[in-house]
């Protein structure tokens, strides 16, 4: 069967401060969408939260960028802003950079992963969500999963593989995208996708079948309000099994604290740290940054699971590891590389402070 699965994400408000979601918040979500399935709207949904973020994963026959799905989702996080503000929760609404929808939630401040798939016999999929980093953060992942055969075996060893993936890569900033095929193209790929700040890799689709594989956000929530608003915190869909990835591939990128942007006011790199949905809940420093990963089997639509994919012993190592980078990393205070990079300081206090000393500065003789 046709199907779509949609994750659709924005924080509206933070308890207490930008470290967690309340859990009325939470439940006005679920009430919310329990009628949209009621009315055969949606097939079927889950709620969930990622640190300050409310997640919205719906299963429907409506396609990518319906109106409909977007405006239930839209309308959700608008009576969900009343309940935050009503609590006083932190930053309420703050995703939400338009007074009115407009038909579709993508450029009004909500993340958006999307993907329509021919369901399979078996369809095990992945969702993976982030609080306090950027929308490239995906990248070193993707690649992984997709392209590197240290990573993923199958690459090597499974005909279905073998034939490689093709990453659809967006340039955040110029509205511009390029599809890179790998093997043969993994250089250029690199080239790009290793300046995640400016390029992000928006899908990902198999050369075997052309089926898509991987779908992320890449929505950047600065560029879209000219300002600092707070940071991205994406999402990403992945398909596993079968002609893509096994499971334990794609879970396996996350065994490195690699660093991300965001962190504190979004404006340091800090190690991404995987944890359980019940750990998702940032508050030193704001973070370190946070990842979760959901595991569902979709069946006819419903949404079998989840399963707590980083909830496992495994991943203690990684996580030991991401407190060491973050004890070394905050050692830097206000210097880079903690600190951003001045190109992404643009849309904090820097303009401003810039204006202010222009005069002093003068020509070196």
């Amino acid at each position: 069967m046709k199907l779509t699965l949609s994750v659709i994400k924005a924080d509206i408000g933070g308890y207490v401060g930008h470290s967690e979601s309340h859990p009325a918040i939470l439940a006005k979500a679920e009430e919310c969408l329990a009628e949209y399935k009621q009315s055969g709207l949606l097939i079927d949904y889950y709620v969930t939260k990622c640190g300050d973020d409310l997640q919205l994963i719906m299963t429907h026959q409506q396609g990518e960028g319906s109106e409909k799905i977007h405006k239930l989702a839209w309308d959700t996080f608008v009576e969900g802003t009343e309940l935050a503000k009503s609590l006083k929760l932190y930053g309420a609404g703050q995703d939400l950079l338009s007074d009115a929808f407009s038909g579709n939630v993508k450029g009004m401040g909500p993340g958006v992963a999307e993907m329509e798939i021919e369901e399979r016999e078996s369809e095990p999929v992945l969702i993976f969500m982030a609080d306090k980093t950027s929308s490239g953060s995906w990248n070193m992942p993707l690649y992984k999963m997709f392209a590197d055969p240290f990573n993923t075996i199958g690459l090597i060893i499974t005909e279905s593989l073998h034939s490689g993936f093709a990453f659809e890569v967006h340039d955040v900033k110029d509205h511009k995208k390029i599809t890179l095929n790998t093997p043969e193209e993994i250089y250029d790929l690199l080239i790009y996708i290793g300046a995640p700040s400016r390029y992000a890799v928006k899908a990902v689709y198999s050369r075997a079948t052309g089926d898509v594989a991987a779908v992320s956000s890449t929505q950047r929530l600065s560029l879209i309000a000219g300002r600092y608003v707070g940071k991205d915190d994406p999402v990403c869909i992945v398909r596993a099994q079968g002609v893509f990835p096994a499971v334990g591939e794609v879970v396996e990128p996350f065994s490195i604290p690699y660093l991300v942007e965001g962190w504190m006011r979004g404006s340091h790199h800090g190690p991404f740290m995987p944890v359980s949905v019940a750990d998702s809940k940032p508050t030193r420093f704001d973070g370190p940054p946070r990842v979760i990963c959901l595991g569902f089997q979709l069946a006819e639509g419903r949404l079998v699971g989840p399963r707590d994919m980083f909830d496992d012993v495994s991943f203690d190592n990684v996580r030991r590891q991401a407190n060491e980078v973050a004890d070394y990393m905050r050692r830097h205070g206000p210097f880079e590389p903690h600190r951003l990079p001045l190109e992404e300081m643009e849309y904090t206090t820097m303009p401003q402070i810039a204006k202010k000393l222009e005069r002093r500065f003068s020509h070196l003789d």
